[in-house]
C-alpha cells in the first residue's frame, strides 16, 4: 500500500530530469550546429590585454584651499593598437600630420636626425646610439645610413622626403615607447577644438581623440621652485620600475619640487580594461575591470598671499640694490617659517620663471647666469655673518660662561695664542645684549676662546645648522665649520667660526630653523611644505598636519629669554632701528654682512615676530647685497603682508567646505 507513491514521485522526478536533459541537448547541438563559426572564432582568440584608464592628477593647493596647481581638460591625439592596422599605419599618420600642419601643432618626434635633405644627427650621443642599436647599425654608421634603413623598415619608398622624414619621426617614437595594444601612443597634445572635431569626422580606425586633464598652473609665478614640474618619462627615469607600478610610457610624472615628491599621492590609480582580440587581431570584447581614482589633493603649508608679498619685495630689493656702489646684487633668497610647527609659509627665490613657458624658455632658463631655475632658498648657501651670533651667545649662557650681566671691555684687538683679530669698532664694556645690538666681534672673539670649536658646535648642531631641515623637496645641508671640514684646523679658524665665517655655510632655511628653534623654546621641527594630503573631493584626510620633532634642544628660559632680549635691542637701537624702531609691533633682528672670496659682500637678516608671543621668523640673503642693514626693508614688507593685510581665505563651492 505504502510502495505505489514512492514510485509515483520517482517516476515524476525522472521525467523532470529527461526534459532537462532534452533542453541541454537541444542547446548544445544548436551552438554545435547553427552557430558553430561564432563558437568556433571564440576558441581561436588568441589573447587579451589590459590596457589602463588614465586617472586625473591630483591638485595642489595653499594652505587655505586656493589652488596653486589644477587640471584643466585637455584633448590629445591617441593611435591605438586595438583598431589600428598596419597596412594603413604610413597613410593614418600622413593624414594626421597634414591636419596638424595646418593648425600650427606639433606631434611627438624623438628620432635624433635632421629634417633637412639630407640629413644630419642630432645633437643627442646617446639618443643616435640607441637609435643606431635599433636598427642593427655600427656606430660608424652615417645619419644617411639610419635614414635609408628606416625608409625600408617602414615601407616608405613611395614617399617624398618630407613625408618620409615625418612617418618615420613617428614611427621611430612609437617603438621607443613600446606601442602596443596595452600601450597607446599619444601622437599630440592639448590640440584645438578644431583639429578634434576633424579627426572625430574623419574617423579613421586606430585614432582618436581623447578627452585627458592637464596641469595648469593659475598663479604661474608663485613658488615654482615648490611646485616643481611635470614631463613624460625618460630612460633615466627607470621604466621598468615604473611599469611594475603601473605607469604607461606616455604618462606624466613629477620631475622637480612638489610635483616629484609627492608623486605617488599626486599620481592617482589607473583603470583597467581588458581587451580581448581573437587570432586575427579583431576586437571580440573590451570590459572595464575597474574604474580610475583620481590622485590626492596635496595642501601646502604656504600661504599664497604671503608667498608673493615675500616674491615681490625680494624682487625689489635685489633690483633697487643692483649696481649700486657699495653692493651689486642680481639674487636672493627668502624664507618664513611659523616658529612653532616648522610649516613653511613662503620660500622665495630671485630671480624666478613663468611654469607655464618653463619648458619652451628652459634652454634659455638654464644658460642664464643668474640661475633662475635655482632654488636659493633651500639650495643655496651663504656665510651667515653676524646672523651667527646669537647662535654662540646662546651656547655661552648655557654653559654658564656667562650670564646677562657679564661685561667684556672691547678694546678693537683682541689677541690671543699669539694671534690678533680685529673688530670693527671700540665698544668698551658691554654685556651679550649690548653685543647683539651693536654687533662687536670682540665679544664674540672672547666667548670663542671660552667655548672651543666642539662646545660651539655641538649647541649649533641642536639649533639645526649644518644639518638637513627634512623639508620634502631638494635642499642642501651646508657647512658647520669646524675639524671636519679642513685638513688642519686651528684656533684662528674657531674665532673666526664664532662671528659666522670660516667654514659656516647656510640655507635660509636653515637659518629661519635655527633662530625659530630659539624663540620657541628650544624643540626643532621636521620643516615641511606639505600641510595636509586629503582624497580628490577633499572629504578624507589622507595625511594630517601633526609636525614632527627632530630634537629637544634643552635650552633653559633665561638663556632663551636674553638671546631674544638682545635680538630685540638689534631693532629698537641697533643696526635695524631705522626700519623696525616705531614698528606697530615689537621684532627680534640680527644683521649680517657675510664676506665672501670673490665679489661684494652677502648681506643676511633674520628676524622674529612677534617678540613676546613669536608666531614667525624669517631668513633673508641677498647676494652681494653689501650690509645685512640693508635687508631690513625686505623683511619689514613681509612682515606687513602676515601681520597687517586681509587674508582672502579660498571657499571651493564644489566642496561646500570653507578650509582652515
Amino acid at each position: 500500500m505504502q510502495k505505489k507513491p514512492i514510485f509515483k514521485r520517482l517516476a515524476v522526478i525522472s521525467g523532470i530530469m529527461a526534459v532537462i536533459m532534452l533542453i541541454y541537448t537541444v542547446k548544445f547541438g544548436y551552438m554545435q550546429l547553427a552557430n558553430a563559426d561564432y563558437y568556433r572564432s571564440l576558441s581561436d582568440t588568441t589573447y587579451s590585454q589590459k590596457v589602463n584608464i588614465k586617472a586625473a592628477r591630483g591638485e595642489i593647493l595653499d594652505r587655505y584651499g586656493r589652488p596653486l596647481a589644477q587640471n584643466r581638460q585637455s584633448q590629445n591625439v591617441v593611435l591605438n593598437a586595438v583598431y589600428l592596422k598596419n597596412a594603413d599605419i604610413n597613410t593614418t599618420l600622413l593624414t594626421i600630420i597634414n591636419l596638424l600642419k595646418t593648425s600650427g601643432q606639433s606631434w611627438k618626434d624623438e628620432l635624433p636626425l635632421t629634417a633637412d635633405n639630407p640629413v644630419n644627427y642630432g645633437t643627442d650621443i646617446a639618443e643616435i646610439t640607441d637609435m643606431q642599436k635599433y636598427l642593427g647599425l655600427n656606430d660608424y654608421s652615417t645619419a644617411q645610413n639610419c635614414y635609408d634603413a628606416m625608409v625600408q623598415k617602414y615601407g616608405l619608398a613611395r614617399y617624398s622626403f618630407e613625408e618620409q622624414r615625418n612617418i618615420m619621426g613617428i614611427r621611430y617614437t612609437m617603438d621607443a615607447r613600446d606601442f602596443s595594444v596595452s600601450n597607446p601612443f599619444t601622437l599630440a597634445e592639448d590640440i584645438t577644438d578644431a583639429v578634434a572635431l576633424k579627426i572625430k569626422e574623419l574617423n579613421i580606425p586606430g585614432v582618436q581623440v581623447d578627452i585627458v586633464p592637464v596641469r595648469e598652473y593659475i598663479e604661474i609665478d608663485i613658488a615654482p621652485h615648490i611646485i616643481g614640474t611635470i614631463g613624460p618619462i625618460y630612460a633615466e627615469d627607470d621604466w621598468n620600475t615604473l611599469k611594475q607600478k603601473g605607469y604607461a610610457y606616455d604618462d606624466k610624472i613629477g620631475k622637480s619640487g612638489i610635483e616629484q615628491a609627492m608623486e605617488e599621492y599626486l599620481r592617482g590609480k589607473p583603470g583597467v580594461q581588458r581587451v580581448t582580440l581573437d587570432k586575427n587581431n579583431n576586437v571580440v570584447s573590451v570590459v572595464t575591470e575597474s574604474e580610475p581614482v583620481a590622485g590626492n589633493t596635496i595642501m601646502l603649508t604656504i600661504d599664497r598671499d604671503l608667498q608673493r608679498a615675500a616674491q615681490n619685495a625680494l624682487a625689489k630689493m635685489v633690483d633697487s640694490l643692483a649696481g649700486k656702489e657699495d653692493s651689486d646684487s642680481h639674487a636672493g633668497a627668502v624664507v618664513v617659517l611659523d616658529v612653532n610647527t616648522f610649516e613653511v609659509l613662503a620660500a622665495a627665490t630671485y630671480p624666478s620663471y613663468d611654469m607655464n613657458t618653463y619648458k619652451t624658455d628652459y634652454t634659455e632658463l638654464a644658460q642664464n647666469e643668474y640661475k633662475p631655475l635655482y632654488n636659493r632658498a633651500l639650495q643655496g648657501v651663504y656665510p651667515p655673518g653676524s646672523t651667527f651670533k646669537p647662535a654662540i651667545a646662546l651656547a655661552a649662557l648655557q654653559e654658564n660662561i656667562i650670564t646677562e650681566q657679564t661685561v667684556f671691555n672691547c678694546v678693537h684687538t683682541f689677541r690671543a695664542n699669539e694671534m690678533t683679530f680685529k673688530c670693527l669698532g671700540y665698544h668698551g664694556k658691554i654685556n651679550v645684549l649690548t653685543a647683539l645690538e651693536k654687533s662687536c666681534n670682540y665679544f664674540f672673539f672672547e666667548l670663542a676662546d671660552r667655548l672651543g670649536i666642539n662646545t660651539m658646535n655641538k649647541y649649533c648642531q641642536l639649533m639645526g645648522l649644518g644639518l638637513p631641515t627634512g623639508i620634502e623637496i631638494s635642499e642642501s645641508s651646508g657647512t658647520l665649520a669646524g675639524p671636519s671640514t679642513r685638513s688642519s684646523w686651528n684656533y684662528g679658524d674657531t674665532i673666526q667660526a664664532a662671528i659666522g665665517q670660516s667654514d659656516n655655510v647656510f640655507t635660509p632655511i636653515q637659518m629661519a630653523a635655527y633662530i625659530s628653534t630659539i624663540v620657541n623654546g628650544g624643540t626643532r621641527y621636521n620643516a615641511h611644505l606639505v600641510k595636509e594630503i586629503r582624497s580628490y573631493d577633499m572629504q578624507e584626510t589622507v595625511k594630517d598636519d601633526t609636525p614632527t620633532v627632530l630634537n629637544e634642544t634643552g635650552f633653559r628660559d633665561d638663556a632663551i629669554a636674553t638671546i631674544k632680549k638682545g635680538m630685540l635691542s638689534v631693532s629698537l637701537e641697533g643696526t635695524a632701528r631705522s626700519i623696525f624702531s616705531n614698528y606697530p609691533l615689537e621684532v627680534g633682528a640680527k644683521t649680517g654682512t657675510a664676506e665672501i672670496s670673490n665679489g661684494l659682500d652677502h648681506g643676511v637678516f633674520i628676524a622674529f615676530a612677534p617678540y613676546d608671543d613669536p608666531e614667525i621668523a624669517i631668513a633673508a640673503v641677498i647676494e652681494n647685497g653689501g650690509h645685512g642693514s640693508s635687508v631690513a626693508p625686505l623683511v619689514k614688507e613681509i612682515l606687513d603682508q602676515y601681520f597687517f593685510a586681509e587674508n582672502e581665505v579660498y571657499n571651493d563651492q564644489q566642496v561646500n567646505t570653507l578650509l582652515p
